[in-house]
């Protein structure tokens, strides 16, 4: 009975103060104490990231006029789980994982970068360094039994999906065609494995990957072998929580529509973490349409699990 009149008061203590609940929760209007994002720092800069998601919080405090946080993720799969488990409002996603995000049909995309009013474009690439003798991928066919491969992230469209669904059309599956095939945990551990030598066929993007650790010095021209690339893919979507406020939806996607002209400084000073020339960039609505050929190559690939 003292237990339950314990409970009784707490239960009511919380009613009446409102610091007992969690300030990401939100309310019967869809409105959150805290605007929580969920951004992927798993890139080769993981501090310019978090340095610039803090310029960017100030930014949106004073636009909207609420506590904002950033939530840090290593790989897509958990910015996924942190948007199921409602941890998150808001996240920058993959391609790929947005559409393994959105099959539960409770996130809508929101902006995508843009370029000349169309979505911005990448490629994904299959590559190997230059002791490996490999000059194809015939040739990577041929010895497959004897090379080690690599994906980035499991979630990652460029370091995944699409060199896995290549590799699986030409008859080659990743998952037993090989010596061994591991995921290196990001884009530059992917290209930096197979730079060193210690993996043989490496899996990225090219213009997130590859070009980004050459103008950061990581990598030096020449020492990676790009021995396939595929077709352009949508860039990036930044993605909202259906449950979330519909004004206040509206307000964070004007934020990053003008950000390019609110705040050109830190704009630019983001995008050059992502982007080898992103002076003609800016944000531009996106459909969820847009995705639709990702969603048919996934489900053409019976051992990559969308559901989940």
């Amino acid at each position: 009975m003292k237990t339950l009149i314990i409970t009784a008061i707490l239960f009511s203590m919380c009613l009446i103060f409102p610091s007992c609940h969690n300030k990401a929760d939100l309310d019967a209007n869809g409105m959150p104490g805290k605007l929580m994002i969920a951004v992927y720092t798993g890139g080769d800069n993981p501090q310019g990231v978090k340095a610039m998601a803090g310029k960017i919080k100030t930014y949106f405090e004073k636009k909207l006029g609420m506590d904002v946080e950033f939530f840090f993720a290593t790989d897509y799969t958990s910015v996924i789980e942190a948007l199921r488990a409602k941890k998150v409002h808001v996240a920058y996603m993959s391609p790929f994982s947005y559409v393994l995000g959105s099959q539960t049909h409770d996130i809508t995309p929101i902006v995508t970068m843009g370029e000349g009013g169309k979505p911005h474009m990448y490629h994904s690439i299959i590559f190997t360094n230059y002791s490996t003798h490999l000059n194809s991928m015939a040739d990577v066919k041929a010895r497959a039994k004897s090379l080690t491969l690599c994906f980035a992230d499991p979630a990652s469209t460029s370091g995944h999906l699409i060199p896995r669904a290549y590799m699986v059309t030409i008859g080659l599956n990743p998952d037993s065609a090989f010596k061994q095939t591991i995921f290196a945990g990001s884009h530059p551990a992917s290209m930096l494995s197979v730079a060193s030598g210690k993996i043989d066929v490496g899996c990225s993007a090219k213009e997130y990957g590859l070009d980004i650790l050459i103008k950061h010095g990581e990598l030096k021209e020449g020492q990676i072998k790009v021995l396939w690339q595929s077709d352009p893919i949508v860039s990036s979507p930044i993605v909202v929580r259906n449950d979330l406020n519909k004004e206040l939806v509206k307000k964070i996607q004007g934020l990053y529509l003008n950000m390019a002209k609110d705040a050109p400084d830190i704009f630019a000073a983001y995008v050059k973490l992502y982007y080898t020339h992103p002076k003609k960039l800016s944000y531009m609505p996106v459909q969820d349409s847009m995705y639709n050929g990702l969603r048919k190559i996934a489900k053409g690939l019976k051992d990559i699990n969308t559901a989940n």
